[in-house]
């Protein structure tokens, strides 16, 4: 059994980390205010491609993380954390002072953002984003809302938070989520897990969720990308992106893809009726934003 001066010296780098987290927590706050508003966001969709187009953009030396480095690629403040204020948003990109040193040493504009997948899909982030950043740059992945729900179903299986198998999972979607719309509605601060987790239907049906968005911003603040274009040629998609936020070429030694979840097959039968279910969504979505998206519903 260890000692008592034993597991004292196992508690302290736990504790100095917690005390340097806090300190720099607390260091971006205060210096909030010379930390400018991010220029895009990467608003969704959940399990189309964001956290790989992401980990691409901040490889470009003009594209800085978020602050403090632990932070991955999101601070979810247009969702879960609006209770906390603007400049407990602003702390986590970074100061005026950084964006004017990467300029100089690199010769060219810097862009900061972060991806949210959720913002898509919350019914009050786009008037959110749109008081606070009317000019802001915004980026969708798209993708085949079939293959979308069923990766979301792998995503929170492998997490350990979904029992049921996926046809399960899709029939009680309706009752676990009911009222959870609404009720972020009703509450500006409160932050539902349900609605996160559980609405792999809903989550497809694209168009509904960006009207909001197509309502407040100029089409041309919005780059609409297939993901799977990006799966295809990450390259070409990459470069796409780079010219929408005005960003000089900068080419990666590979790309990579993250957060991929290989298993067994979609079951045909929910395939089929997945297919047919989002068969008008996806007619009005390709004719709303004149997108040619090459996915199977298009079959006859």
């Amino acid at each position: 059994m260890p000692s008592i001066r034993d597991r004292v010296k196992q508690l302290v780098p736990t504790q100095v980390t917690e005390r340097v987290r806090e300190s720099l927590v607390d260091y971006g706050v205060r210096t909030s205010d010379r930390r400018p508003l991010p220029d895009f966001l990467i608003i969704g969709t959940k399990r189309g491609g964001t956290t790989s187009l992401w980990n691409y953009l901040i490889q470009h030396p003009l594209v800085p993380r978020l602050f403090p480095a632990w932070n991955t690629k999101s601070s979810h403040y247009f969702e879960e954390h609006w209770r906390r204020g603007e400049a407990w948003y602003r702390s986590h990109f970074p100061t005026q002072r950084h964006r004017e040193a990467l300029e100089k040493r690199h010769g060219g504009p810097v862009r900061v953002g972060e991806a949210a997948p959720l913002y898509m899909f919350h019914p009050l982030a786009a008037q959110r984003v749109a008081a606070l950043m009317p000019s802001v740059r915004l980026i969708v992945l798209l993708r085949d809302p079939v293959e979308r729900a069923y990766s979301h179903w792998k995503e929170r299986r492998t997490h350990g938070i979904e029992p049921l198998d996926f046809a399960a999972a899709l029939a009680a979607e309706g009752e676990r989520t009911a009222g959870e719309r609404e009720r972020l509605i009703a509450e500006p601060e409160y932050f539902s897990e349900p609605y996160d987790w559980y609405t792999y239907r809903a989550r497809g049906r694209y168009l509904e969720h960006l009207e909001p968005w197509l309502e407040r911003f100029d089409r041309e603040q919005i780059l609409f990308l297939p993901s799977e274009d990006l799966y295809r040629d990450a390259r070409s998609t990459y470069r796409r992106t780079l010219d929408f936020l005005g960003l000089p070429p900068h080419d990666l030694p590979d790309f990579k893809v993250y957060n991929d979840r290989r298993s067994a097959p979609l079951e045909p039968a929910v395939r089929a009726e997945l297919t047919e279910y989002y068969r008008p969504y996806n007619d009005a979505l390709r004719q709303r934003l004149g997108l040619e998206l090459d996915w199977p519903d298009r079959a006859a």
